[in-house]
């Protein structure tokens, strides 16, 4: 209340300098300028702008002092200003946005050993961890973001991640699920989003995100193990499109997303996915998601990405395409569900069940994948923790790995973390099928189960270090 009583001041008294400045010349014009009355005029004059220009700098005192923005009229309106203001007021907006905006790197290695020795040195059905017997780089990343702030008055954000590595090219290595995965690969998420002004506030995002259909993600610091389990690497890992959420209270939420689909920034198709999901959390220990994502996973058209193509094919920015006469139209329909509990500040467990279903045509019979997980992790001491997952997959129809099987895994892991921002991870973990499937040292013999120990490195840095990527 105190500034703005200033600030009225202050435009009291200009209001004051612009009558007198311009009853001056008239008088001037009618009277000698030895005039008392003259005199007394330019005298008042100048009074009043030695008084506003100390009423703007106490101002500006003030708003600096307060961390608040600095009106353009206080920097500009009074006379002799450019002494009285410093250049830094001009540049605040731009400090601001560097203050509020975060950069954060990663990096993630590993080794690991696969004791059925395979040819290849190949971890088959691993989302990262993919090679045996090799120092691997797992990802290296880069993420900048300025998130949006109501109560700062920024409605508008946005979020880069950059990420180069093994784990990029299982992100966004399939050039049959999307025309040009090399243009955007190393583009893990790009969106930008704005908070509309709608109730409590709907956040909407716009671009490219990382999906949260499955319990884990991306970022090897944020998760229970070193590996990730089957659902990560079968569900979808990112999606291109609109996504709203809304927070009914601090227990209810809700999400909706349309897409171009699973693992497509690009569409081949003319279909668009949709998703809907509740966040739930009944305590403050406890938080529930649902999720129900509806897709159609097919192409209508065929890419020629290494020539053969028709003559006079259509293109799209160079790359040549036919399209598929009565494409296939089988829908895709994903029922998700995970449960994470703090029981104690100690330890925490969760559980992932999962249902997914395709058609190729829509009377085909469905191919249809089922199974979940379960998850443990005790914190020993301030820097040591141990956790454990163990899950099923039931693939039948070969939706996740090209065959009829039902497949289940153990994992244990032990973590120290040396200092914040830097941790290690030894693991092992035993895969195994009901039917011959990984990979030995004899080509085409194949084994029931593989065995891998892995020691995994990850550092990160930033603004905010230890938070959640």
């Amino acid at each position: 209340m105190q500034v703005k009583g200033k600030s009225a001041q202050v435009l009291l008294v200009s209001s004051l300098i612009v009558v007198v400045t311009v009853a001056f010349p008239l008088a001037t014009y009618s009277q000698s300028s030895s005039d008392p009355e003259v005199q007394q005029l330019r005298e008042l004059v100048l009074k009043l702008q030695s008084r506003i220009e100390q009423l703007e700098k106490n101002q500006l005192s003030r708003l600096q002092a307060s961390d608040e923005p600095v009106p353009n009229a206080i920097q500009n309106a009074a006379p002799g200003k450019s002494d009285s203001v410093p250049a830094i007021s001009a540049d605040r907006p731009m400090l601001d946005f560097l203050k509020s905006t975060v950069l954060d790197f990663g990096l993630d290695g590993y080794y690991g050993y696969n004791f059925n020795y395979p040819i290849g040195r190949v971890n088959l059905l691993r989302a990262y961890d993919v090679s045996s017997n090799a120092f691997s780089l797992n990802q290296a990343n880069i993420i900048i973001k300025n998130d949006a702030d109501v109560a700062a008055g920024r409605r508008f954000g946005m979020r880069v991640d950059l990420q180069y590595g093994q784990a990029t090219s299982t992100l966004q290595g399939n050039a049959g699920n999307e025309p040009r995965p090399d243009v955007y690969r190393p583009i893990f998420q790009a969106y930008g989003t704005y908070v509309v002004p709608l109730g409590n506030g709907v956040t909407v995002d716009v671009g490219k995100w990382a999906s949260s259909l499955g319990l884990e993600g991306n970022y090897t610091k944020d998760q229970m193990n070193y590996s990730r389990s089957y659902w990560f690497n079968f569900l979808p890992f990112y999606h291109m499109g609109a996504r709203a959420n809304y927070k009914f209270n601090d227990k209810v939420g809700f999400n909706y997303w349309v897409t171009n689909g699973t693992q497509q920034t690009e569409p081949f198709n003319g279909f668009k996915d949709q998703m809907f999901g509740l966040n739930l959390m009944p305590k403050k220990t406890v938080n529930w998601t649902v999720n129900y994502y509806l897709g159609q996973e097919h192409p209508d058209v065929v890419f020629f990405n290494n020539g053969g193509a028709p003559p006079n094919s259509p293109t799209e920015q160079g790359i040549p395409f036919q399209p598929i006469t009565n494409a296939p139209n089988g829908k895709l329909h994903i029922f998700d569900s995970y449960l994470t509990w703090q029981s104690t500040p100690k330890l925490t467990l969760a559980i992932e069940g999962d249902y997914v279903i395709q058609r190729l045509l829509a009377e085909s019979a469905p191919a249809h994948t089922v199974g979940g997980a379960l998850y443990a992790r005790y914190q020993m001491t301030h820097k040591a923790a141990v956790a454990g997952r163990t899950e099923y997959l039931s693939d039948r129809g070969g939706l996740f790995s090209g065959t009829t099987q039902a497949l289940k895994e153990a994992t244990l892991t032990y973590e120290y973390k040396f200092a914040e921002g830097f941790l290690a991870r030894t693991e092992w973990r035993r895969d195994f099928s009901n039917r011959p499937f990984f990979l030995t040292d004899q080509l085409g013999i194949l084994s029931s189960h593989q065995n891998t120990a892995t020691l995994g490195i990850v550092w990160w840095w930033g603004n905010k270090m230890g938070e959640s990527w």
